[in-house]
């Protein structure tokens, strides 16, 4: 891949760059703080679907916890709206067969030897299907996810017989300073054999080993025939790390945290809530 070019040393493109796809990060990228998506980045995103470029929400919600947001682009009818890729890249939703199209699973054995450990700390993993948010133990946490979702959740007394059935990732929500100690000991004991990466400062993440957006974007791109130089991706933190560090063109938000902003290829100028993606995109893809 040839190297990209900066003008300035800032990090900032020159020229047009030859986007066919973009993989989008929801929370403090394309969503404002407030969780909204404003009506010109909403027009940005459409044109350029209009021009051809495929438009790929990418988070660790489940589908249908992104979906809303696909509706509010109005793009999910159209071939370039088609994909979501959902639960950090365990998951690829098409939209028009309606089914998954990848689908990777955590190994059992570390989903049970991680909720063991987390209970030492006093934490309640979580596991989900599409609509809903599974946990051992009503807590003030899993009712931030459930907030910043809008999944229903359920809580399972016998939460070790759900996780046998396997699932593409856990969440271990809890005390940032907590999480911090927990993930040493993660990685320590499963490390090896899994993804672990703390998203937000509340949320612990365990997902199946070598997973992660930047492998399902890639392995769209592959579906789509689409070349890794001409695949785009935003993001802001930790979950977004491998596709930062694979995508071909790899654009951090100028909020995010430093060691995504240090591998991206380029930043942006404005932050997620002042349509940071959105300018970028209208001058450095579709000018």
């Amino acid at each position: 891949m040839t190297k990209p070019l900066f003008a300035d040393n800032k990090k900032l493109p020159i020229g047009k760059l030859p986007a066919k796809i973009m993989a989008i990060d929801l929370d403090d990228t394309l969503l404002r703080e407030d969780l909204t998506i404003s009506d010109y980045t909403i027009q940005t995103l459409q044109k350029a679907t209009a021009a051809g470029i495929y438009v790929t929400l990418c988070s660790g919600r489940t589908d249908n916890a992104i979906l809303p947001f696909v509706r509010q682009l109005e793009i999910a009818g159209l071939e370039q709206g088609r994909f979501v890729i959902a639960q950090n890249g365990a998951v690829i939703y098409d939209l028009h067969l309606r089914r998954e199209i990848l689908y990777r699973t955590v190994d059992v054995d570390i989903l049970l030897e991680a909720n063991e450990i987390a209970a030492g700390y006093g934490l309640f993993p979580e596991v989900y299907n599409p609509t809903t948010v599974f946990t051992s133990q009503d807590n003030k946490w899993t009712h931030v996810d459930v907030g910043l979702t809008g999944l229903q959740m359920e809580v399972v007394p016998d939460f070790p017989a759900l996780l046998r059935k396997g699932h593409p990732k856990m969440v271990i929500p809890g005390e940032p300073e907590v999480l911090l100690r927990l993930q040493d000991e993660l990685r320590e004991k499963i490390g090896s054999r899994c993804v672990i990466f703390i998203s937000k400062p509340y949320f612990l993440e365990i997902m199946p080993y070598n997973c992660g957006k930047g492998e399902a974007l890639q392995w769209l791109c592959q579906r789509l025939a689409i070349p890794n130089e001409q695949a785009m991706a935003f993001g802001d933190s930790m979950n977004d790390e491998s596709m930062i560090r694979l995508a071909g063109l790899s654009v951090a938000m100028v909020n995010g945290r430093d060691a995504i902003k240090e591998q991206a290829h380029y930043v942006t100028e404005f932050s997620n809530n002042e349509d940071g993606l959105a300018r970028f995109v209208e001058k450095y893809v579709l000018y």
